[in-house]
């Protein structure tokens, strides 16, 4: 029991690059709770192991909450695209700026012609259109809503490229040495890139600030608009993996092995 709830305060951050994850339909509405890390201080050194789980992908890294020791790497400092994965920190910056009460779930968000071009994975915003910020956060959280991120990333901080100078300043504050972030949705550019460790820092930080995150993260299937557009969560562990907060998981077509 007692290797069991050590197990349990484990932070996710077992990231496991360019790895596929398909989607779910149903599962246990659960909320998971993480230790407050106020008074503690993280482990930033990453000593070299042995490939003892013999993990196909190229980077991989799983730290311990409340101290930020790693416990496993493999490869942690390379630079690879993080893809979708940018947007942990995104919503890192969109929870920071709830924490500070800069805006509340509640406020209207609008939409740019800017926003609603975005491709990829999204919820088709239009112009005319606001959703509010807690719809906006699920849609990102569950879905990747790539146009729901810079709708956000606009509202926060006037302009796109605003958003993603203070990213990169997040970045730099963190620790974060590996990492360039050249947008706020992932959406490849040359550049912007970042390492399995870097996401662990970015990943622990956002389950530290606020970690009712996993409200949103944990969540099988939703929908907005007055179920007229339905969210899936694209990752199957949340149904089949007991404990998995997902916080954002990925794959890049030109990178997968």
């Amino acid at each position: 029991m007692r290797k069991l709830k050590l197990f349990t305060s484990f932070l996710l951050v077992f990231t496991l690059i360019f790895c596929f994850s398909l989607p779910c339909c149903f599962g246990e509405d659960t909320t998971y709770v993480w230790s407050n890390l106020s008074n503690k201080t993280a482990t930033t050194s990453a000593e070299t192991t042995n490939d003892t789980l013999n993990l196909e992908s190229p980077s991989a890294i799983l730290i311990e909450q409340t101290t930020g020791q790693v416990l496993y790497e493999k490869n942690c400092h390379e630079k690879l695209r993080p893809a979708s994965v940018t947007k942990v920190m995104s919503i890192l910056l969109i929870t920071e700026a709830l924490n500070e009460g800069k805006i509340s779930l509640t406020d209207s968000v609008p939409c740019s012609e800017n926003a609603a071009s975005m491709g990829g994975s999204q919820i088709w915003l239009d112009p005319r259109e606001t959703l509010t910020v807690d719809e906006m956060l699920k849609a990102i959280c569950v879905a990747s809503a790539n146009d729901c991120v810079v709708a956000m990333a606009e509202y926060i901080a006037g302009s796109e490229d605003a958003f993603v100078q203070m990213m990169n300043d997040k970045a730099k504050a963190l620790g974060m040495k590996d990492t360039t972030f050249k947008n706020c949705h992932g959406l490849d550019e040359d550049g912007h890139v970042t390492s399995s460790y870097d996401i662990s820092l970015m990943s622990r930080a956002l389950l530290n600030t606020y970690p009712k995150i996993t409200n949103y993260t944990t969540i099988l299937m939703d929908s907005l608009r007055d179920g007229k557009s339905e969210l899936t969560n694209t990752n199957k562990l949340i149904r089949t993996y007991k404990g998995a907060t997902r916080l954002k998981n990925w794959f890049y077509w030109s990178c997968f092995i």
